[in-house]
Parts: C-alpha cells; sequence; structure tokens
C-alpha cells in the first residue's frame, strides 16, 4: 500500500476549490474558524479539513458588510 499525503495548498487553491475570491476566504479565517493553519506570515489549507467545513455547515453564514441589524 502507498502512503500517500494529502498536500498543503495556498489561499489562491482554496479559493478556486470553493469558488470564490481570496479576500472571502480571508474574512471566513477571521469570522468563522475556517480550517487554516498558519506557516509563518501565511495560511495553509488541507482541501479534506475545508471539504468537511463546508459539509458540516460552516459556509452557510451570510457575510456581514458593516452594520447590518439582525
Amino acid at each position: 500500500m502507498q502512503n500517500t499525503k494529502e498536500p498543503w495548498v495556498d489561499v489562491e487553491k482554496v479559493a478556486a476549490h470553493l469558488g470564490v475570491n481570496k479576500d472571502s476566504i480571508y474574512r471566513r479565517i477571521e469570522n468563522r474558524k475556517f480550517p487554516a493553519h498558519r506557516a509563518g506570515r501565511l495560511f495553509r489549507f488541507k482541501l479534506s479539513e475545508v471539504d468537511a467545513w463546508v459539509t458540516q455547515g460552516g459556509g452557510n453564514h451570510k457575510e456581514r458588510k458593516g452594520n447590518i441589524p439582525k
């Protein structure tokens, strides 16, 4: 059996994977506990963790802009 490790990917690949822009990923990291790992100044991701986060409903919340009443 071959030992295959999932590669770490950057924010651009995660954004493309989810069909959103990079700024959206950074906002989600800050606001929603998005599954990101720091490597120095950069964020790295495992797509399996991102997919699990989406499946568990992490991507269902609308992003707030400014002071929008609840």
